[in-house]
């Protein structure tokens, strides 16, 4: 890999292992902001300051998407380099870190507060060694990966650039094991059943939602599906009632399912669907022998709350080739994988793109108890530079 001969580059690649301890404490600050679906502009208000001090134009766009700029030659397309904002908890979750020995834990510390801290400490190597590349690399903490955020960020950002969009890398958590290469098609389901409602007990008998929800659940729980393709789903919410003693009038649910293949997840979504009426019909039938056929009916209604495409990386892409020779020089090694992230939306539209852990450890993603340890996170920002430096043609350090 001839720029590794650089000095700019050399002075680079040093300047993110002396500074791994200020990258982590950064790190803590970033995560400690709230960033809850839906609600991340705090966090992003406090990157878009971050960027502006490395060096780069800063813009938030519509949907609060914070872009840094880093200008290449006139007219040259774009790399861009993302991390998402947004948590999977709460506003309510106390996101404070607490230090154990060489760890660090707190909902969110990983995912994806690795992300984000690498985005700004790649960004100021690039800044304190003056890289020059022939494209403009764009740093983006963007907003709506997790959840129902239905990659809402990514979306727009792809619509705004994509004439001149080349290569997306989207940092996401710390593992330098494995290069997502792959999309992972997923589909968010939200079923709610509504009914007369009632007293438990002057009322018993007439046709309850959860109940009905509850049959259903039972059926789909025991859908058989694949290893290869592998295919997965997810009762991930359940809400409804009013109190103990209420037959209450409406019970909802959201369900993940997620399959490697577009047919598998198509019928995974029928198989629901299908479980749910199953459900509702044997509730319905349950009151009716009851004698209570004359308080009302079930409805059932299905709206679907987020979809992510399928898409592959060529294997010849040179995104590809560049993360190889990257982790070939630091004496890496990473295999392809699967995944469900902001790579989903350039890969399913032909654009070449990958997603990267941002270096060290971690384990417990979406738990309360996520943890971090920033040992050797320096291999996974270094990889990240020589990857960007490559494919987005780097031409010299400037004195």
């Amino acid at each position: 890999m001839a720029l590794v001969k650089d000095a700019g580059v050399q002075q680079a690649l040093a300047n993110l292992a002396a500074t791994a301890d200020a990258t982590t404490e950064e790190q803590i600050r970033i995560t400690e902001i709230p960033a809850p679906p839906f609600h991340e502009t705090a966090r992003g208000v406090y990157l878009a300051k971050l960027l502006g001090e490395a060096g780069l134009k800063v813009q938030t766009d519509a949907v609060g998407n914070v872009i840094g700029e880093r200008a290449g030659s006139p007219g040259n397309d774009i790399v861009m380099i993302t991390a998402h904002l947004d948590t999977v908890f709460p506003a309510e979750t106390d996101v404070h870190v607490r230090r154990d020995g060489g760890r660090l834990y707190a909902p969110g510390i990983s995912d994806n507060g690795t992300g984000l801290a690498a985005l700004v400490a790649v960004a100021r190597a690039m800044r304190d060694a003056k890289l020059r590349t022939r494209s403009t690399v764009l740093f983006v903490a963007d907003v709506g990966e997790e959840g129902e955020g239905n990659l809402r960020g990514i979306v727009k950002l792809a619509d705004t650039y994509r004439k001149r969009l080349r290569y997306v890398i989207a940092l996401d958590g710390s593992a330098t094991d494995y290069v997502t290469t792959a999309a992972l098609a997923s589909r968010r389901v939200e079923i709610t059943i509504t009914g007369p409602g009632g007293h438990s007990w002057s009322d018993f008998g007439a046709p309850n939602p959860i109940h009905g929800l509850a049959r259903g659940i039972a059926r789909f729980v025991n859908t058989p599906v694949p290893d290869d393709p592998r295919t997965s789903f997810n009762v991930g919410e359940i809400q409804g009632g009013t109190s103990v003693n209420s037959i209450p009038d409406k019970v909802s649910m959201k369900v993940d399912l997620r399959s490697e293949s577009d047919a598998e997840l198509n019928k995974l979504n029928a198989a629901l669907n299908a479980a749910i009426k199953a459900g509702v019909d044997e509730e319905m039938t349950a009151s009716r022998n009851r004698g209570m056929s004359g308080s009302g009916g079930l409805s059932v209604d299905t709206k679907v709350v987020g979809i992510r495409p399928n898409g592959v990386l060529p294997g010849n892409s040179p995104l590809l080739a560049a993360l190889l020779a990257a982790d070939d020089y630091l004496g890496n090694r990473s295999r392809p994988e699967r995944s469900s992230t902001d790579a989903n939306i350039p890969l399913s539209l032909g654009i070449h793109a990958i997603a990267l852990g941002a270096g060290g450890r971690s384990g417990g993603a979406h738990s309360l108890t996520e943890w971090y340890d920033p040992a050797g996170r320096e291999l996974g920002l270094r990889r990240i530079l020589l990857t960007i430096l490559q494919v987005a043609g780097f031409e010299s350090s400037a004195a």
